[in-house]
């Protein structure tokens, strides 16, 4: 069954983005492994830091999605599109740019997100298909998860408590997950 690794693009400790990722992780079906990856030590782009070696937390992180099925980015909306800290992170993994078709071609890639505003993050998701096409990724389009007023799903302990927004994480966990193994078993040793 799939392995898949899970970023939270939000850095802050009560993220709802990062509860959102816990909260997929505990959904995911049997036989399927959602690990959850931080951003946190990744260094703000700098090609001169490039030059004197990619940073350490860049390779492990590269590493462990390369050693996983599957990638699930779990987005909040800044301004109506991507957050700067977690578009920074799939800047540093395509560096150097040899490593682009290791890390990303063909890796089915999954976005959801949540926000304390209405729109869900559907803009900042709309946003990333450029890039994960940009990248040669396999977006998974057949489903769409984003959680508007997630102040409201989430409790002071960072739980989903919303019934329906737990059922809808389900069925996109599952959906994800059965595109993975599907991608997965489809690879060519």
């Amino acid at each position: 069954m799939p392995t898949i690794i899970g970023i939270s693009g939000s850095l802050r400790k009560g993220s709802y983005n990062s509860m959102l990722l816990r909260a997929a992780a505990a959904a995911a079906p049997t036989g399927t492994t959602i690990e959850i990856a931080s951003i946190r030590d990744i260094p703000l782009y700098d090609a001169d830091v490039e030059a004197a070696g990619i940073p350490a937390a860049v390779q492990a992180l590269k590493a462990r999605i390369v050693a996983t099925d599957g990638l699930l980015i779990v987005t909040p909306e800044y301004n109506n599109s991507i957050p700067g800290v977690v578009k920074n992170t799939i800047d540093w993994l395509t560096r150097p740019p040899a490593d682009i078709a290791k890390v990303f071609r063909g890796r089915p890639v999954g976005l959801i997100g949540a926000t304390p505003g209405q729109g869900g993050t559907l803009l900042s998701q709309a946003a990333w298909l450029p890039v994960l096409r940009t990248l040669g990724t396999a977006p998974f389009f057949e489903g769409r998860l984003g959680v508007s007023g997630a102040g409201k799903v989430f409790d002071e302990s960072g739980n989903l408590v919303d019934d329906s927004v737990k059922e809808r994480l389900a069925t996109f966990v599952r959906g994800f997950a059965a595109f993975v193994d599907e991608r997965r078993a489809a690879r060519v040793p």
